[in-house]
């Protein structure tokens, strides 16, 4: 019985092993699936205010555009993210072609630039909690959370999970961009600290991020010992024998803290970020570092947990990719001092973001392509700069689309003229769903590992037929949502 448990173990290990991942283009085409169900969502909720009230099928149909959509393309539509995009096209254009609801209509606010009531209804903030934002974050967790279930069944394909050491795969990009999204929203106090004329001491700060590290640390260690306690399958290449990826999260905070004092020097988190991912690539380069990385034995602690430790300078240099985006993303005006209406600022917004993206992708491609660049090949295990310099591509590609989608169904938000106003159109311009994923997010991810543990401590997922597969990742997909969603009915934010 012991060997046959033993023998199933390796099994589960040798099939996220040895892995060489996909194309970027195959993983673009997979992602696209979320913000194109999202243009769905919008016109319904805008055409028809589908989803005002919030009723049971309101729920249904925000479950199945923005989680249920996002699965099919992880697993069933694999080979086929297009057609799957094609499909949750055509009802969108129907949709569209509609006449609008004449209660839309009806209930569409008026925006005056200067209301007379404007103070009554309360004014607007230097920061704002913008709906793309949520959108963006909400999707991210959502396929996370999908995915670290999904690949341990075979109906998730191979190409999707975590690459050894060289490639690039869809669950690759999902580690970097949780990384980068938690450095997006890290802007958020750093704006208002500038925004109130303050700076926090050095000190100050490092006890602040302790006080975020600590509760993630600590998960990392449950993490740990459950692990070796219950004799779950792992991946030691992956992070290695100890670390997990909750240490990596746990261990930024201080870093970047220490960072945001090179800012004197260096006031750039993006020119920070490069500067970094140059420096680490040339020591793996010049240096026996790489080597040690990937071949050297297991002798000691720091061996033992040698991609842990050395990705992490490479996960500190995508957090501080987001960091930079949110320094520009955040802020209510990209450019404060200037008196240009809302609609002129959201157009330099997009403009801005769109000159990142383009900057991020040349710099990917200079890094990697053979002929007119470094030749350079993604690792995820390194954290290399190859890898970095995508995440940072990716998620600005990805905030971009989000952002675009807003700006074409929902001018209303960035056309608020008082807070009251501000509040409504943002409820008005965010599913339910993702608002709710984004409200709790780590605390959701911690579920989803829970549950995910659960799964595979009961169910022989190798051994599980397509359409029980399919029953089992929407079944957790809901359990997942339905929590998520409660929290946010019952106004419950739970911080770790």
């Amino acid at each position: 019985m012991a060997s046959n448990a033993t023998s199933y173990k390796q099994m589960k290990e040798d099939f996220v092993s040895n892995l060489s991942g996909g194309s970027v283009a195959e993983i673009n085409y997979v992602v696209t699936v979320g913000p194109i169900a999202f243009v769905l969502w919008s016109i319904l909720q805008c055409r028809q205010s589908f989803f005002k009230p919030y009723k049971p099928l309101s729920f249904l149909v925000d479950f199945l555009l923005n989680v249920v959509a996002i699965l099919l393309a992880i697993t069933l539509y694999a080979n086929t993210p297009l057609l799957l995009s094609g499909l949750i096209l055509v009802p969108a254009i129907f949709v569209y072609a509609l006449p609008p609801n004449p209660v839309t209509l009806r209930k569409k606010p008026k925006l005056p630039p200067n209301a007379p009531n404007q103070k009554s209804a309360g004014a607007l903030s230097v920061l704002s909690t913008k709906p793309f934002l949520t959108t963006y974050r909400g999707s991210m967790m959502i396929v996370t959370c999908l995915a670290i279930l999904a690949v341990d069944f075979r109906l998730f394909p191979r190409r999707f999970a975590k690459v050894e050491t060289w490639g690039t795969s869809l669950m690759d990009v999902g580690v970097g961009s949780f990384v980068f999204s938690a450095g997006l929203v890290a802007a958020r106090p750093v704006l208002k600290e500038r925004a109130e004329g303050r700076t926090t001491p050095l000190q100050q700060r490092l006890l602040y991020s302790m006080r975020h590290s600590l509760p993630l640390l600590v998960l990392g260690v449950i993490r740990l010992v459950s692990v070796k306690g219950l004799d779950y399958a792992e991946h030691v290449t992956e992070y290695g024998v100890h670390w997990n990826f909750f240490f990596t999260l746990g261990f930024l905070p201080p870093f970047v803290a220490l960072f945001q004092s090179a800012l004197k020097i260096i006031p750039s988190y993006a020119a920070l970020a490069i500067l970094l991912g140059v420096i680490y690539q040339v020591v793996l380069e010049s240096t026996d570092l790489k080597a040690f990385i990937l071949t050297a034995p297991r002798t000691d602690l720091f061996s033992m947990n040698r991609e842990g430790i050395c990705s992490f300078f490479g996960y500190l240099a995508i957090f501080l990719t987001g960091q930079d985006t949110g320094m520009f993303v955040l802020p209510r005006s990209i450019n404060p001092r200037s008196s240009t209406s809302n609609s002129s600022q959201r157009t330099t917004l997009l403009l801005t973001m769109t000159v990142w993206t383009m900057i991020w992708t040349a710099g990917y491609f200079f890094a990697t392509h053979y002929a007119y660049g470094m030749g350079l090949d993604v690792s995820r295990r390194l954290a290399n700069l190859p890898y970095i310099l995508w995440i940072a591509a990716f998620n600005s590609s990805q905030l971009l689309a989000c952002c675009a989608i807003e700006s074409v169904f929902f001018p209303s938000f960035h056309n608020a003229a008082d807070a009251k106003t501000e509040q409504e159109a943002y409820e008005t311009a965010t599913s339910r769903v993702l608002r709710a994923f984004n409200r709790n997010g780590l605390f959701l991810f911690l579920i989803a590992n829970l549950l995910t543990g659960l799964v595979n401590m009961t169910v022989p997922t190798l051994d599980v037929a397509p359409t029980a597969t399919m029953g089992i990742l929407v079944g957790y997909g809901a359990i997942l949502t339905t929590l998520a969603v409660a929290l946010d009915a019952w106004n419950i934010s739970i911080k770790l």
